[in-house]
């Protein structure tokens, strides 16, 4: 596939703009309306600075439309960037591992979409973005870049459709997203935002004393706050749920012999897909809502890596599944990841040796009170004994197992998590211990995995005898 450089479509024009004023409606907002009687200095002056910094946003956003460039040639992607300082940044094609592509609500007006591929490097080079192109062009790239890494094969008279040979395995539903508008609790996000568009206009339209008046009227009529509290709560049930459907809507789980494909979203699209080969381990999370439904989200650890949190999220099969379901989709698309229940529990020994480590949260809070509120001093015991019982869920919940070249860690009390790898995916295997462990004859392991950062889990309390095992068994590693 060899082209000249060519401009992104003009329609990335109006998704900066939008994507402009998205970001700066707040202040708007906030120095326009809310402020609009304002005479202060800094209030004038915001609006002045606000007005400037719109305005080259916008020129700007032609400039780079006029001057942003991108190539595809047989080996390479470069994208030319920059308007008063040009840039030239070169993406080897062998090196890109995971594509996502995501189809906003503008980009759907003209018919568009974007597209990122994820490089295994950091830095600036570590993705190549197409903020606007054409659904074709997008497809072209991805065609020619599955090529370029032997994913699929091409004839003469045109190119294998990949889609006919994917397996869908797991597509939500209605009920699937309720249960997990619920199970992410956005239905009560609606509480914090009242409260806190109370505590900005209470000043401005100075409704402290209808409130007032309000609440006393509600506190003798109280079968009157029942009734607003039950609207409030069925209205924010609504909301979260179209919230949900807006991320997770139309979630889709599929596969083929070579990659892993996520879709999800109904006003925003995305679709996400990585090679079997470069996942390097998997983590099972449950919050303890999660472990009483029954629920589980598995979360995919990429050797091309996540540097944002929704990308990170774009990577997790369906977080709401029931936990057989999610165990069934992943034996099916990765066999080699299974997870067991049944591991190895630790001894009550490294129970106390977690107790007995220093409490730096609850004597900060003690400093802290003692020196701003003396008389509130009692926290202070709170804060220990919620202390302990983390700890001492913590150790409950830890385990592990290995079992041939494959490791599996499980810790966490609040939030639990499950830790699945092969030894041939591990770059490294540390092994820690201070003076305290060495006392009661125990250390740390840390297991690294590549990615972007690169991967590190721990596993707190093993056995020095058993510490020695693991790091014979990674030696092995090298003569496998």
């Amino acid at each position: 596939m060899n082209q000249t450089a060519k401009r992104y479509h003009p329609a990335i024009i109006v998704v900066e703009t939008v994507k402009l004023v998205k970001n700066s409606i707040w202040f708007f907002l906030f120095l326009f309306v809310l402020k609009a009687s304002s005479t202060s200095n800094w209030v004038i002056w915001g609006r002045y600075l606000f007005l400037i910094i719109t305005l080259w946003g916008l020129v700007s956003i032609l400039l780079r439309w006029f001057f942003h460039r991108y190539e595809i040639d047989r080996d390479s992607i470069v994208l030319y960037e920059g308007i008063f300082v040009k840039e030239k940044r070169t993406f080897a094609l062998d090196r890109v591992h995971n594509q996502t592509s995501s189809t906003t609500f503008v980009h759907q007006w003209f018919g568009l979409t974007s597209l990122t591929l994820e490089t295994g490097t950091s830095g600036e080079n570590a993705t190549a973005e197409f903020p606007v192109i054409t659904n074709e062009e997008k497809e072209r790239i991805i065609i020619h870049l599955q090529q370029k890494q032997d994913l699929i094969e091409a004839g003469d008279e045109g190119v294998v459709d990949q889609t006919e040979r994917r397996k869908v395995h797991f597509r939500s539903t209605k009920k699937d997203i309720v249960k997990a508008s619920f199970t992410s609790l956005s239905f009560l996000a609606i509480f914090p935002l009242l409260g806190a568009i109370y505590t900005n206009l209470a000043d401005y339209l100075h409704i402290e004393k209808t409130a007032k008046n309000a609440l006393d009227y509600l506190l003798i009529h109280w079968w009157v706050m029942i009734i607003l509290f039950v609207l409030a709560l069925g209205l924010s049930a609504v909301l979260g749920f179209f919230k949900t459907m807006w991320k997770y809507g139309n979630f889709v789980i599929s596969d083929d012999d070579e990659r892993i494909y996520i879709e999800k979203g109904v006003g925003r699209f995305v679709s996400f897909s990585i090679p079997k080969h470069r996942v390097q381990a998997i983590v099972v999370e449950q919050s303890i809502l999660k472990r009483i439904l029954g629920l589980a989200a598995i979360k995919l650890i990429s050797a091309g890596g996540f540097e944002d949190e929704e990308k990170e999220e774009t990577s997790s099969l369906y977080p709401f599944m029931p936990k057989q379901e999610a165990y069934r989709v992943l034996h099916t698309i990765l066999p080699e990841y299974r997870i067991e229940e049944h591991m190895e529990r630790f001894p009550l020994k490294v129970l106390w040796l977690k107790l007995l480590h220093p409490y730096y949260l609850t004597i900060l809070a003690i400093i802290g009170l003692w020196i701003f509120k003396s008389e509130w001093l009692w926290i202070a015991a709170i804060v220990f004994v919620i202390s302990i019982l983390l700890r001492i869920l913590d150790y409950w919940f830890t385990s592990y197992l290995r079992d041939g070249n494959t490791i599996q860690i499980r810790k966490g009390g609040i939030t639990n998590e499950t830790f699945v790898t092969h030894r041939e995916r591990i770059q490294q295997i540390t092994v820690k211990h201070t003076w305290l462990q060495r006392r009661f004859g125990v250390a740390t392991l840390q297991f690294t995995n590549k990615a972007k950062p690169t991967h590190d889990t721990e596993l707190y309390g093993v056995s020095k005898e058993e510490a020695g095992t693991f790091y014979t068994w990674y030696k092995k590693k090298s003569t496998s």
